[in-house]
Parts: C-alpha cells; structure tokens; sequence
C-alpha cells in the first residue's frame, strides 16, 4: 500500500530553486563575460541545457521505475548516457579552453550546482503535486504465482 509522500518544506523548496537560479545565473554571466569566441559561448549554453534536461529526464525516470512504472532499459540507458555526456562534453570543452584555471572551477561548479538544483526542483514539484492530490500514487504491481 502506497502512501502519499510528505510536503516538502518551503525552506527546501526555496533552497532548491535558489541554488538552480544561482547556478545557472552564475554559470551564464561567466559565459557572457569571457573573452570567448561567440561559437564557444553557444556551445557552453548548449551543453547546460542538454544538462539540465538529461537530469531531469534521469531523475523522473529513476523514480518512475521505482514506483513501478515501466520504463524501457533503452530510455534509462539513454538518460544515463546523456547525463554522462553533458559532463564529459563539458570537461574536454574546459580542458582545452584558454581560462585561468579559476574560470574553469567556476564554471564547472556552477555546471554542477546547476544539474543538482535541477533534480531537486523537479523532484520537489512531483511531490507538491502528489502530497496535494493532483496526482495519484500507483500502487504495487501484484506479483502473480
């Protein structure tokens, strides 16, 4: 028997949005204010999108499987390997960037921060709407002899 999950506090909530806000705020004004080329800046926002995105889509996928929703081993597999992607894209593009080793911990902190944020907001606005009955729990697959 599934019971509704617990409203998450407004301090986490708060907490959570902040740090996504921050992260990506930080991480794009440094984008903006380096003496990158414009293709360079492109690929760097590029990369925190798909980032952003693929951890969302991890998140909602994990926690989908462990409510026992089906989810295809190709779509987690995909999701893993877009997360895995996004950090691997971005440590090969600072590694060969012209910044000061303190602008590449910036922004990979920031990258960081970001991706984490978004996991914790997305996981917040599930249980919002499952603690206030927007959304049903499923309940357990009943497992047959």
């Amino acid at each position: 028997m599934n019971t509704l999950p617990q409203k998450p506090s407004a301090a986490f909530i708060g907490a959570s949005w902040l740090s996504l806000l921050i992260g990506m705020f930080t991480f794009i004004v440094g984008i903006w204010n380096s003496e990158m080329m414009l293709n360079e800046k492109g690929f760097y926002i590029t990369i925190l999108m798909y980032g952003l995105f693929s951890a969302v889509s991890l998140q909602k996928t994990v926690r989908d499987q462990l409510e026992g929703l089906f989810v295809t081993g190709i779509y987690i597999g995909l999701c893993w390997f877009s997360v895995a992607l996004t950090l691997l894209l971005l440590m090969i593009g600072l590694w060969n960037a012209t910044l000061n080793l303190s602008e590449k911990g910036f922004f990979a902190i920031s990258f960081i921060l970001s991706l984490f944020a978004a996991v914790a907001v997305q996981k917040n606005v599930r249980d919002l709407r499952l603690a206030e009955g927007d959304m049903k729990p499923l309940e357990s697959p009943k497992k047959s002899d």
